[in-house]
């Protein structure tokens, strides 16, 4: 190059002299527009972050009181006159004496713990005094009486639950001036209640029972719980597991492996990619029309439910372990067919083993989102009410069950502001077990992750 090519032609405007280090017109706006992109998106960011810890703060504000509930602890004498008069200590005649024989004695420990603290309050009878406890304390004491017939006649100590619109002032559900309009209570039993806090007869701490006593009447929603609801789920995702998993990777791995690439292979993935975005509730009522009305199988049990899911769940499954799958290299591919392995070696030795984290990263997501489903539940019977835990496997498949996003929304439909307070708290218990999940998740991908 010699310096007339770095001249100008005749007659042309001299060239303006630019540098590296000073930006001109054009640069200053495209920087300008990056960084206006760059703070769009932080916003964005920003926004989504905001709303969801508004989301977890209304949550945890609404159902953390669930996890604490009052109790009272009371001596209660098990009078043989009304619960064995024949005194033979015969279990059957025992059994006939329903939990409206043991509400008597309750009523009488209160007025006993009552008159041991000096506390009388004016205006309250012994009727509201023994209102205070949970309707489902004779059912307690009834349990107890049958599992030891030989405690009849004796006095025994029991932590029993207290009425939910007590439990409610506790957590300033209730106030004096509601309580005076409310049928359920009044403000001489919330007087009562704040006399036993006094005198230790009272107390609010965890409830355990949340989390392992099953559902209860609209009567009584102190005493609900998850359990079954729990073990419904449990049952479900096993379910969802054993079907889901192999069916899913199976065809995953033909489909991109094995599979000629024709119109019937792209006819099957589009049906696949279309299945993966269709609304959960057509799937419940494939899963009417076939499990239930078809096969016979029973409602509101987890072997529906299950395969209900299993089909919804698929779709997600395939998308992923196709996706990890064709994530490998196919140099790995290509090294084992290199060295005499055969096709199904290369698939199951070499590559399966290097798409086996995403593989395990989609199904534990897949899991979770059929974790939360509730409409497919809802149209095969999921709804019932059910007090009854299901047996062990493989025999409680076929029992009666529930589940917690359907807990969730029997809770929301009923009246007392007790079970409100209960399905945000459920709303927790599921959120805790679908963050554990994904990170679970990570945790696999990190671990089985491998480098090429």
């Amino acid at each position: 190059m010699t310096d007339t090519s770095l001249t100008p032609p005749a007659g042309a405007a001299p060239r303006a002299k630019t540098s590296l280090l000073r930006e001109d017109a054009h640069t200053s706006r495209r920087n300008a527009a990056e960084k206006r992109f760059r703070m769009y998106g932080l916003i964005a960011v920003m926004c989504g972050i905001l709303a969801l810890v508004m989301l977890l703060i209304s949550i945890v504000n609404s159902g953390a009181s669930a996890f604490r509930q009052s109790y009272v602890t009371l001596d209660v004498y098990l009078d043989e006159a009304k619960l064995d008069k024949k005194g033979e200590r015969n279990l059957e005649d025992i059994k006939k004496v329903s939990t409206f024989g043991y509400s008597p004695l309750i009523k009488n420990a209160v007025l006993s713990a009552m008159e041991e603290n000096g506390i009388v309050i004016e205006g309250l009878s012994d009727k509201e005094a023994g209102a205070l406890i949970s309707k489902e304390a004779p059912a307690t004491l009834r349990y107890f009486v049958l599992d030891n017939p030989d405690a009849i006649g004796t006095t025994q100590t029991f932590t029993l639950l207290a009425n939910g619109r007590v439990d409610g002032y506790f957590k300033d559900r209730v106030t004096m001036e509601s309580a005076a309009l409310d049928k359920n209570t009044s403000p001489e039993q919330l007087m009562l209640a704040d006399a036993f806090l006094e005198a230790g007869v009272l107390e609010n701490r965890f409830n355990w029972s949340f989390l392992t006593a099953p559902d209860a009447s609209g009567q009584r929603p102190e005493a609900a719980g998850l359990g079954v609801a729990m073990l419904g789920s449990l049952y479900m995702m096993l379910i969802v597991l054993v079907c889901a998993l192999p069916i899913g990777v199976a065809a995953s791995i033909y489909l991109e492996e094995f599979a000629p690439k024709n119109w019937l292979t792209d006819l099957i993935e589009v049906n696949i990619a279309n299945l993966a975005a269709v609304p959960s509730i057509v799937f419940g009522i494939l899963g009417l029309a076939v499990f239930i009305n078809f096969a016979g199988l029973p409602q509101s049990a987890p072997i529906v439910g299950g395969l209900v899911l299993t089909l919804m769940t698929l779709p997600t499954i395939i998308i992923a372990t196709r996706a990890s799958l064709k994530a490998v290299p196919p140099s790995i591919r290509d090294a084992a067919l290199g060295v005499g392995a055969s096709k199904t070696q290369s698939v199951f030795h070499h590559v399966l083993p290097l798409a086996a984290p995403g593989i395990l990263t989609g199904t534990i997501i897949g899991l979770a989102q059929a974790l939360g489903e509730t409409a497919p539940l809802l149209l095969i019977g999921m709804v019932a009410f059910v007090r009854e835990y299901p047996g062990s496997p493989p025999d409680g498949f076929f029992d009666p069950a529930s589940a917690l996003p359907v807990q969730i929304y029997n809770w929301t439909q009923r009246s007392d502001p007790a079970f409100v307070e209960r399905a945000s708290g459920a709303i927790i218990v599921l959120l805790v077990f679908l963050l554990c999940m994904n990170a679970l998740a990570i945790f696999l991908r990190r671990r089985f992750e491998r480098r090429w």
